[in-house]
């Protein structure tokens, strides 16, 4: 082989582990939705803690993720992280406004206290409004929440920002526990959500 020829073959290999190397590598797949194994929200770089498919009945509805600065295996973990975090939904059928929004409410609602709900009152009714701002979500739509604490908890459909930012912690919280409080809206998907969590309480091998 030539010199030149070995030269290019070099060239061409070393560009082809560049390119793989520039591409995000994806920590899990959920009925065909990819989630990247690392994000980055207010600067800081958040790690995939679980991933999972929303189904009611034996329709899917949506595939969620949720990110963290440090992955966490319990729910209490989860809600006292700190940093930065970010809740990813990518919809997997068409689904109104009114239809989403209302669910979403009643995930909140069935979480969180009647003390606490009052507090969040506030923000809870300008996070409704939020989705009279779209008519609603096409399959494929992705609908991301971040919390950053100099600015408060942010919402983006397709990457862009609707909504205004909510300013408390305890609200980003409040979303959360629609998926893993006590009254999760799909309890398959809780332990998704979970770091190991599955894995933690699968029964251990049996031994001779």
């Amino acid at each position: 082989m030539s010199i030149t020829r070995r030269n290019i073959l070099k060239s061409a290999v070393a560009a082809a582990l560049l390119a793989a190397s520039s591409m995000p590598a994806f920590a899990a797949e959920v009925a065909g939705v990819k989630f990247a194994d690392t994000v980055t929200v207010a600067g800081h770089e958040l790690k995939l803690n679980g991933a999972g498919v929303r189904t009611k009945l034996v329709f899917k509805v949506y595939a969620l993720g949720f990110y963290l600065q440090d992955r966490k295996s319990t729910v209490a973990d989860v809600l006292a992280a700190q940093g930065p975090r970010r809740i990813r939904i990518v919809s997997m059928r068409d689904l109104s406004s009114d239809d989403f929004g209302m669910a979403f409410m009643k995930g909140l609602n069935d979480n969180v206290g009647a003390e606490e709900r009052t507090k969040l009152l506030p923000q809870t009714k300008a996070f409704g409004e939020m989705f009279a701002q779209f008519p609603g979500l096409k399959k494929g739509d992705e609908l991301v929440v971040d919390w950053n604490p100099s600015v408060g908890s942010q919402s983006f459909l397709n990457g862009k920002k609707v909504g205004e930012p909510q300013p408390d912690l305890a609200f980003f919280n409040a979303i959360m526990r629609i998926w893993i409080g006590n009254k999760p809206v799909d309890s398959s998907l809780k332990p998704k959500l979970l770091w190991n969590a599955e894995k933690a309480s699968a029964p251990a091998p049996e031994t001779n």
